[in-house]
C-alpha cells in the first residue's frame, strides 16, 4: 500500500508521527543516485531493476530522468510503461519465465529477453519471433553480502552453443549478461566475468555471428553500517576490464543497478514493542520491533545485511539483540552482529532503520500474523 503526499519530510516525520512501520521514500535521492551511477558509466545502458522497490512514483521520477529498466514479471512492464517509459526501455531479465508473460511482454512491445537454457529459448522463439536475446552466463558471487549464482545462469561452452541456435531460429542473438551477486563488496569481482565474456563474443564472432552488448548486471553496493568503495571505483574497474578483454572494439554496456538507486532512498519507521532481558544476568536486552524479517526485512537473514539505526535519544547505550513482532522464532534479525542503543529505550519509541529503500516492502508478507503489509510514503 502507497501513500503518496507532496509535502517535503518534516521534522515531525522524522519523531515518528506516522503509523508504523512504514517505508518513507524520498524520490529526489534515487533520481540522483540514478544520476550518480549513470554518469560514473557514461555511455552505459543503465537499466533500473524495478523489483528492488517498484512504487510508481519513483520509477516516474526515473523515466524522466532517463533511466531505462530491468523487469521480471508482467506487472513490472506494466508500472514502467505507466510510468512513461518505453517498451524500448525494458530489458525483461529474468531468465525464468511463463510461456504466456512472454507473450505479454511481446504484445506490450518489449524486444529484449534474457535466458539461460534451450526450454527458455524455445519459450522465446515461439512467442516473441525476432526477438532480440541476452544469454546469462555463470558467474561468480564471492564477496557479495546477497549470492546469487547458484539459481541462474549456464556454463560459457552451452552459452555458445544456445546462441547459435538463437541466431539459427531467428532470434537476434544480442549480447551475453551475467551477475556477480548483491551487495558485491569488491570491484574486482567483474573481470573475470568480462574475460569470459569476450572469449564467447570471439567464438561466435568466428562462425558469423556478432554480438554488440554486454550486461554487467548490478551488484552495486551502498553503505549500511561499513562503508563501502564509492562508485566510480566500480566503474573504473571495469571499464578497465572492458579495454583489457575487449581491446578497442569493445560491446555496448548495459548494467542493471537496484540497491544503489533505491536504498538510500528509504527510511523505515518502527516502533519498539517491548525491551526485555531473558535472566537476571544477561547483558544483551531483546529489544522487539513492530517490523521484522516477515514485514520487509527479509535480507537480515544470516545477518546479510546490517542496516544503520538512529533514534531520538543520545544516551548511555548498551548491547541489543533485535527481533521482530512475529510468533515465528526464526522472526530475529541480529543477534550476532553487536548492535547498541540507549540503555533507557522504552517500548513505544521509535527506531528509524536506514538505507532501506530496496528489497524490502517487496519481500513484505501480505498477511503473517495478521500484519499488514510494511505501508510505503512516497515524499
Amino acid at each position: 500500500m502507497t501513500v503518496t503526499e507532496e509535502s517535503p519530510r518534516t521534522p515531525a516525520m522524522a519523531a515518528g508521527t506516522e503509523q508504523t512501520p512504514c517505508l518513507v521514500i524520498d524520490v529526489d535521492v534515487a533520481r540522483s543516485q540514478y544520476e550518480e551511477i549513470a554518469s560514473a558509466f557514461a555511455g552505459a545502458g543503465v537499466h533500473y531493476a524495478v523489483k528492488a522497490n517498484p512504487e510508481l512514483p519513483l520509477l516516474r521520477v526515473l523515466a524522466a530522468a532517463g533511466c531505462k529498466f530491468d523487469v521480471a514479471s508482467r506487472a513490472e512492464i506494466d508500472l514502467c510503461l505507466a510510468a512513461g517509459a518505453s517498451p524500448d526501455d525494458l530489458s525483461y531479465g529474468h531468465p525464468i519465465k511463463k510461456s504466456e508473460d512472454i507473450a505479454y511482454a511481446y504484445s506490450r512491445g518489449v524486444r529484449l529477453f534474457a535466458f539461460d537454457s534451450e526450454g527458455e529459448l524455445d519459450k522465446i522463439v515461439t512467442h516473441a519471433p525476432g526477438a532480440s536475446v541476452l544469454c546469462r552466463v555463470l558467474a561468480s558471487s564471492d564477496g557479495a553480502r546477497w549470492p546469487l549464482s547458484r539459481k541462474f545462469g549456464c556454463v560459457p561452452e552451452m552459452a555458445v552453443d544456445l546462441m547459435k541456435v538463437a541466431a539459427g531460429r531467428g532470434l537476434d542473438p544480442a549480447g551475453i549478461a551475467f551477475h556477480v551477486g548483491s551487495q558485491q563488496l569488491h570491484p574486482d569481482r567483474w573481470e573475470p566475468s568480462i574475460g569470459t565474456v569476450a572469449q564467447i563474443f570471439r567464438q561466435l564472432r568466428r562462425v558469423g555471428i556478432e554480438l554488440r552488448i554486454l550486461n554487467a548486471g548490478g551488484g552495486f553496493p551502498v553503505s549500511y553500517r561499513t562503508p563501502v568503495a564509492p562508485i566510480s571505483a566500480y566503474a573504473d574497474a571495469i571499464h578497465a576490464a572492458l579495454r583489457r578483454h575487449f581491446r578497442n572494439v569493445g560491446p555496448a554496456v548495459m548494467i542493471e543497478p537496484g540497491r544503489f538507486i533505491a536504498a538510500p532512498a528509504g527510511v523505515l519507521h518502527a516502533e519498539v514493542v517491548l525491551v526485555a532481558r531473558k535472566s537476571y544476568s544477561d547483558e544483551p536486552r531483546w529489544v522487539y520491533l513492530d517490523v521484522g524479517r516477515f514485514g520487509g526485512l527479509a535480507e537480515t537473514e544470516d545477518e546479510a545485511i546490517q542496516y544503520e539505526l538512529s533514534t531520538a535519544r543520545d544516551g548511555p547505550s548498551g548491547p541489543v539483540i533485535l527481533a521482530g513482532p512475529t510468533c515465528d522464532s526464526v522472526d530475529i534479525l541480529y543477534q550476532h552482529a553487536p548492535y547498541d542503543l540507549p540503555l533507557d529505550l522504552a517500548a513505544g519509541e521509535v527506531i528509524q532503520i536506514l538505507g532501506t529503500g530496496a528489497y524490502t516492502a517487496t519481500y513484505s508478507s501480505v498477511g503473517f500474523n495478521g500484519l499488514p503489509p510494511l505501508r510505503t510514503v512516497i515524499r
